[in-house]
């Protein structure tokens, strides 16, 4: 075997131990879609306990950011313990963003990602004993309208579905008032502006937080230019107004978009990782 070979063979090798292989969650279902769970199981569990996180990327209910808020989220959870489990839940996608054909045909909306969340949360337990994960201990962590959809199920899911905890990063929050992100609002209720209200207020997540709401931690900043940072106070109120244990970091500066990068958002904002991980040593462990 050449030096080249062996080489390659070792790159291959470490790649194959970052994340284990996609499973499509629906398979065996009557739900004829093709949705994509990757696990990163960590083989080195912190005295937070066997935590397990379902990644769900950004990207306004029409896309994902993948890489920097799917994968190197997973990448860094498993490098500190944590287990994680990159969603690929339905969007809208790109010819719903630049068309309005869902006014003819349904495409892809809610509850799409809300169901995958479900499903996801169900394939975990249900397989528990394969990934060594604890089914007690399976939170969401979502950013922008992953962070939506990862406080939906905080608010919407039966109780045997509701994850552990939430972590919500830069979250959409409101779909009505002067704070909404209309892309995302657009990318999960379609283009149709008629008999959506019903939908607005259930989607309004600082308008449903039950007394049973699980811990959640919530981050953003003062100067997002993409997501008002007002659907995050908005939320913080709701919870404190209904005494769920949860904690809210402001940030000055940082933006939008830093995920888990080491390079985007600022200095002050990368901060959100360690404070995160201090949090579930002090609420989670």
């Amino acid at each position: 075997m050449s030096k080249q070979q062996v080489v390659f063979l070792l790159i291959l090798n470490m790649l194959s131990t970052v994340a284990g292989a996609q499973v499509n969650i629906w398979e065996g279902t009557s739900v004829r879609k093709r949705v994509e769970l990757t696990p990163y199981i960590s083989e080195d569990q912190q005295p937070s306990g066997n935590l397990s996180v379902i990644v769900c990327p950004g990207g306004s209910y029409f896309w994902h950011d993948s890489e920097n808020e799917g994968h190197a989220v997973g990448r860094w959870l498993q490098t500190n313990g944590i287990n994680a489990f990159v969603l690929n839940y339905r969007t809208a996608q790109f010819p719903a963003f630049l068309t309005h054909y869902r006014l003819l045909f349904r495409g892809n909306r809610y509850p799409d990602p809300q169901d995958d969340l479900r499903q996801a949360i169900r394939y975990i337990k249900a397989h528990a004993e394969t990934y060594r994960v604890d089914s007690s201990k399976i939170g969401v962590m979502g950013f922008s309208a992953g962070g939506h959809l990862a406080m939906s199920a905080a608010e919407l899911f039966d109780p045997a579905d509701c994850p552990a905890f939430v972590v919500a990063v830069y979250p959409v929050v409101t779909m009505t008032g002067p704070y909404v992100h209309k892309r995302s609002r657009r990318g999960l209720l379609g283009d149709s502006k008629s008999g959506n209200e019903a939908l607005r207020d259930l989607l309004s997540l600082e308008r449903h937080v039950t007394p049973d709401c699980p811990p959640v931690f919530l981050v953003n900043c003062m100067d997002d230019p993409v997501v008002d940072y007002r659907n995050s106070v908005l939320l913080d109120s709701a919870l404190t107004a209904q005494h769920i244990d949860h904690r809210y970091v402001l940030f000055t500066t940082g933006g939008h978009a830093f995920g888990a990068s080491e390079e985007k958002g600022t200095a002050e904002s990368r901060q959100w990782k360690t404070l995160f991980l201090e949090w579930t040593e002090e609420k989670l462990k």
